[in-house]
């Protein structure tokens, strides 16, 4: 395996785009979304809509793919009319570009770190330090990492924590929340009052799907069996990428609609790699060819869900009640 310094110089040959086909992907995805969008929301037969509504969810997730991206620097870097898209698509997709660039920012310096912040991550405790938490922290910690919190992200990730959240943190530093916020509220008052079927299929079927699906995803990118984590002190960049980033297994048109993320120890190795060139990085890097693995069927998902709290002695993730048998052990030899 080659030293990391030469890892990241091998990467860098795949972290650069083909501005044709970033601005393909751009304008086929948006226009595709907003078909779909106004398929669900004009008056045709139901069942089509609903197909509709659903695909627009899945489409939800290919733009935030984009946008993330962008974001990074891969894609379209320099472009006043890539800028104007991606800033409209963060404020409307209720995911602002002020907090989204802080907390992922800051997830890419820190996932994998055991004492991490849980800042654009979600929050990990160890054992030990469950074992210390009043009733009431154990109680916030299980309900972030609950299945029905992830499944409504929606609501938990996005409205909440993506916005209303850091807006009442920092109103000035996070003022396109506050717009992001109103103008959601405002379109959903407005369709609920003129056209709530509308409402039901072009907004909130859509964004629970993408955001469900997002919020699963970026859980299971670094919450899944084959994790490993690290003290600040010997973390690297190149350990969090390998070994506490998975890459999960999905079908070519899952693929496609989730642009690549599976990929996701190859995005952490080199983040500026576009989306498209994800694959072709992992096929033309061997260091990147054997990743923890993980997939979208219904057992992994399963095993994902499961894993709670990271064990120190054990050195991997484990389940609520794999720690519970240990923790009264832990707290008697502090007792004595």
């Amino acid at each position: 395996m080659r030293e990391a310094k030469q890892l990241l110089i091998a990467s860098k040959t795949y972290a650069r785009e083909f501005r044709w086909r970033s601005w393909w992907h751009l304008w086929s995805t948006l226009g595709a979304f907003v078909g779909l969008i106004t398929l669900a929301s004009v008056d045709i037969l139901l069942p089509l809509r609903v197909l509709a509504s659903i695909f627009a969810g899945l489409m939800l997730v290919r733009m935030f793919i984009l946008y993330h991206d962008y974001q990074h620097h891969a894609i379209l870097d320099h472009s006043p009319v890539a800028a104007l898209v991606m800033y409209l698509y963060g404020i409307l997709a209720i995911n602002p570009p002020s907090i989204w660039n802080r907390s992922h920012d800051h997830h890419h310096k820190h996932n994998s770190q055991i004492l991490g912040t849980g800042i654009g991550s979600f929050p990990l405790m160890t054992t030990d330090a469950y074992a210390k938490a009043t009733t009431w922290q154990r109680f916030l910690y299980a309900f972030s990492r609950n299945p029905i919190t992830i499944a409504c992200g929606y609501l938990t990730v996005f409205l909440y924590g993506m916005c209303l959240k850091p807006l009442l943190a920092s109103p000035k530093k996070h003022f396109d929340c506050a717009v992001a916020l109103v103008l959601h509220a405002g379109l959903v008052l407005w369709l609920a009052t003129t056209a709530p079927v509308a409402l039901v299929l072009a907004v909130i079927i859509p964004f629970s799907i993408g955001s469900g699906i997002g919020a699963y995803l970026f859980y299971a990118q670094h919450n899944y069996p084959a994790v490993k984590l690290r003290e600040r002190s010997e973390w690297s960049h190149v350990f969090a990428a390998l070994e506490s980033s998975s890459y999960i297994k999905m079908s070519p048109w899952m693929h496609w609609f989730t642009g690549n993320i599976g990929y996701h120890h190859v995005h952490h190795l080199n983040a500026r790699i576009p989306f498209y060139r994800l694959p072709e990085a992992m096929a033309g890097i061997q260091e990147l060819q054997s990743p923890g693995t993980t997939s979208l069927s219904f057992r992994d998902i399963i095993s994902c869900l499961r894993l709670k709290l990271w064990d120190p002695e054990q050195g991997r993730l484990v389940a609520f009640g794999e720690a519970e048998v240990a923790l009264p052990v832990k707290v008697e030899r502090r007792a004595a």
